[in-house]
């Protein structure tokens, strides 16, 4: 007798309207906009600040917030090494929904493995998952340690943390990089008109 869970007893659902009709709807295209670095280099302001330039100009768009998820979806999940794994999948197979959606979804996370984000880049077609490098230096984002959690992990107080007594792998190939000018850190409307401009040369901005 088969189980329930056997994936032989689970068919993919088709229906009428596709990912192209909702696009047409929204006159954008649906993408996934990943952006990874270090606690500290500035992810969730550039998410945010890229997501209020991307509703100004009409765009509907949708942050995953790494801590915000911990919160709901992934608030069963540790920081052990099988479950960050997890962590960035989910958020990954939940980014995927959201592009299909035909929205512009902004990831942000440390996510510091290059083989998990790679995973998920693998789920979209490969234009469609645009990663974003927030190349900041660690003194930089240990500094600003907008959260307490540097002082924690160098106090021995949180152990496996990114940058410090665990890896970051940065990205190899990524689409954007954002880095330091000249020993400063560019504005978040700065870096937001970046990832703007990339996403209009690619044609998201419009069906």
């Amino acid at each position: 007798m088969s189980s329930l869970g056997n994936p032989a007893n689970i068919f993919w659902q088709e229906c009428s309207v596709g990912k192209s009709d909702r696009q047409k709807l929204l006159n954008q295209k649906g993408c996934v906009v990943w952006i990874t670095g270090l606690s500290g280099s500035g992810k969730s302001t550039l998410a945010c600040t890229l997501d209020r330039e991307l509703h100004s100009r009409g765009k509907l768009s949708y942050i995953l917030d790494g801590d915000n998820l911990r919160h709901g979806l992934n608030k069963d999940l540790s920081f052990k090494a099988e479950d960050r794994v997890e962590n960035i999948r989910r958020v990954g197979e939940v980014a995927k929904l959201f592009a299909d959606a035909g929205l512009i979804c902004i990831a942000s996370l440390i996510s510091p493995y290059g083989k998990d984000r790679d995973s998920c880049r693998a789920l979209l077609p490969n234009k469609n998952f645009i990663e974003v490098y927030m190349n900041m230096p660690l003194e930089v984002c240990e500094a600003r340690d907008p959260k307490g959690l540097y002082k924690l992990a160098r106090a021995g107080k949180i152990k496996g943390f990114t940058g410090i007594d665990d890896p970051y792998e940065p990205p190899l190939n990524c689409e954007i990089e954002i880095k330091q000018e000249n020993g400063i850190c560019p504005p978040p409307s700065a870096m937001a008109g970046q990832v703007v401009s990339y996403l209009n040369v690619q044609g998201f901005l419009h069906e």
